[in-house]
């Protein structure tokens, strides 16, 4: 007979923090947001940027909506564990709420571009991981970028005159998804969750549990 779940032993497990990056477009956002809907266990990193909300967007939810002034602060403080500016806006993630959740055992999942995932690579490599999501082609992300329509023509263009040099970094990632149906790539994403939550260096409880079966 089968043990319930409920029955299982908690086994104290550090937590990591799950990055997905791709080029606009490809589906990053979407896919990150299917990931929060179907798992309660993750949460999600809130960055902050100086760009103007987008329609529908909530602060504090989709991002923490600063100026300039405020965001350079946070750099010259060490406050963002990493930053950049794209497209002429600057984007950060805050440091402590992340090293706090991980600490406590808690999965954050965030959605940033490869420069981003270099930087947090830099300094805590150990709890990244990393997930490059490529589109099937470059024609079907041009389609994507124009059915947002929350972007002008000359934005889009910029766009896609920049997703050649993004999907260059793709060797630079723990996993690739090419993003050719939706609920196929979150499958996808959501095995390598699971798998890395079994990762052994992060389930630090286990020599106790283990320890304490074999003294019995």
């Amino acid at each position: 007979m089968s043990s319930s779940p409920s029955a299982y032993p908690e086994i104290t497990r550090r937590g990591f923090l799950l990055v997905l990056s791709s080029p606009s477009g490809a589906g990053k956002t979407t896919i990150t947001r299917h990931l929060l809907q179907r798992d309660p266990r993750l949460t999600l990193s809130v960055s902050v940027t100086t760009r103007p909300p987008r329609p529908g967007e909530i602060e504090g939810t989709d991002y923490f909506f600063i100026d300039q002034a405020r965001f350079d602060a946070m750099v010259a403080g060490g406050d963002l564990l990493e930053h950049a500016t794209v497209f002429g806006h600057s984007y950060g993630t805050p440091r402590h709420v992340v090293e706090a959740a991980l600490a406590a055992g808690r999965d954050i999942v965030t959605d940033i571009d490869w420069q981003g995932t270099q930087q947090i690579g830099s300094t805590m490599s150990s709890d990244l991981v990393s997930i490059f999501v490529l589109p099937p082609s470059m024609q079907e992300l041009g389609s994507r970028l124009k059915q947002r329509a929350q972007d002008s023509d000359e934005v889009v263009a910029g766009r896609m005159a920049k997703s050649a040099e993004e999907m260059s970094h793709w060797s630079e990632y723990d996993y690739v998804i090419v993003n050719c149906d939706l609920d196929h790539s979150v499958a996808e994403a959501e095995a390598i969750v699971s798998a890395e939550r079994l990762r052994r260096t992060r389930q630090l409880g286990l020599a106790e549990f283990v320890n304490r079966m074999r003294a019995r």
